[in-house]
């Protein structure tokens, strides 16, 4: 397949995958096609639960719900189509395909990490005011927290996938990647990159640093208030409320910190491959096992689902 010098015109792209040895294929198709259906199921599950039990019905509850949607749309945007591939011997993308798949990613990804964001916010009222917490967290607020976490992702993949649709590629159309991430793109691209990688940095900085900025302040003010709690079992109840966040936010940031915080020449396939599939994949897949395993109310609300479903 030969790609033309414009990049309105290239008819497609490769996705070499994971890995590209044959025997592998099929063993990683079975490996992912698993764990795509648990993070699937699981966090329909934790949907289902938070829905059906009234009790439920809080501003955490309502963020973590959405939070599971966007992991399962996240999930989708890639999954389905690098088990394609892992059967498939072309392993091929379109143009448009790719430029729609680098849209969803970056936009359920984003939103994601709002979500986070506005998980954290919760948790600050939470604990440092919580005889506002009903006047601040109200359900309309809450509303538009969420409304606010997808127009900012959306708008921000929108530029990215124009900016991207404004590239050339001349020779190479190989993706060494098992999807159209804009890092392994760019590397392809015949134009000069500098000035979209610079734009990109800054405004990767500014989309992702500011949702990460707020959960610190936020956990920097939760640290102060809960150190002032007298006792100890006071202060362990305040911070075992934080615990399952901090967690889903340490594997979420620490991959996505290491993949796109690096000037382009320090791209590194394996490694980053590596990485991707811990916030694409893994991190989807834990979150709802994070969150009911120590979560009282959340294991309360998967039996009612269950017994709900069973009668």
């Amino acid at each position: 397949m030969e790609l033309k010098n414009q990049s309105s015109s290239t008819s497609g792209f490769i996705l070499l995958g994971l890995s590209s040895s044959p025997q592998l294929q099929i063993p990683l198709f079975a490996i992912f096609l698993i764990m795509y259906l648990v993070t699937f199921v699981g966090n329909l599950l934790i949907i289902l639960a938070i829905h059906s039990d009234s009790r439920l019905h809080t501003p955490m509850y309502f963020f973590l719900s959405n939070l599971s949607f966007m992991d399962i749309c996240f999930t989708t945007v890639i999954v389905p189509k690098m088990l394609v591939n892992f059967l498939s011997e072309s392993k091929g993308i379109s143009y448009i395909g790719c430029l729609v798949q680098m849209y969803f990613f970056m936009a359920f990804g984003n939103t994601d990490s709002y979500l986070l964001a506005s998980m954290a916010i919760d948790r600050l009222v939470a604990i440092c005011n919580p005889f506002r917490y009903d006047v601040v967290m109200r359900p309309r607020r809450c509303l538009l927290m969420l409304l606010g976490s997808c127009t900012i992702s959306h708008l921000h993949s929108l530029f990215r996938v124009l900016l991207m649709s404004r590239l050339s590629f001349c020779a190479s159309h190989v993706i060494k990647h098992f999807f159209c991430d804009t890092q392994p793109v760019l590397k392809l691209s015949c134009s000069d990159t500098s000035s979209s990688q610079i734009v990109v940095m800054t405004e990767t900085l500014a989309v992702i640093v500011t949702p990460f900025l707020c959960i610190l302040f936020s956990y920097l003010r939760i640290i102060v208030t809960v150190l002032r709690i007298p006792s100890a079992a006071g202060k362990w109840k305040a911070f075992s409320t934080c615990g399952s966040h901090l967690t889903v936010v340490a594997l979420f940031y620490g991959s996505v910190i290491y993949v796109y915080f690096r000037p382009l020449s320090m791209y590194a396939v394996v490694k980053d491959r590596v990485a991707t599939v811990m916030y694409t994949v893994v991190t989807p897949m834990l979150n709802p096992f994070i969150y009911s395993l120590r979560n009282k109310d959340m294991k309360r609300g998967l039996r009612k689902l269950r017994d709900r479903i069973l009668s």
